[in-house]
């Protein structure tokens, strides 16, 4: 499964099939709630034990911000945002993935 692909199925089964725990490659993560109820989970993904694995916080997107994910989550569309060390990295909207330029410059892999 690629990196790109791992995030997409969080999305999935965390705000799509809204599971309260994610299923990456054999490894299950909880999904919690923030105080205003937006989901999130703390998950791995890469190559396990090596390098290429890295840390990812994947949230729920906030509809009450003024930015147009904002806007487009308070039409409805389902939308996660993914972090690494605290720079958001990629995004998924409604099963699409959509990279960020820190994705690059972290050197995540493609």
């Amino acid at each position: 499964m690629t990196l790109g692909e791992a995030l997409v199925e969080v999305w999935r089964q965390g705000l799509e099939a809204g599971k309260d725990t994610v299923e990456l490659e054999g490894e299950r993560f909880r999904v919690r709630r923030t105080r205003g109820g937006l989901r999130i989970v703390s998950f791995r993904a890469g190559p396990p034990g090596q390098a290429g694995s890295h840390g990812f916080d994947g949230i729920e997107q906030n509809p009450q911000t003024s930015s147009r994910w904002a806007q487009l989550a308070r039409e409805g569309k389902r939308i996660m945002q993914f972090s690494v060390n605290r720079r958001y990295v990629a995004n998924v909207c409604e099963g699409k993935l959509l990279r960020y330029p820190a994705w690059k410059s972290l050197g995540l892999p493609e």
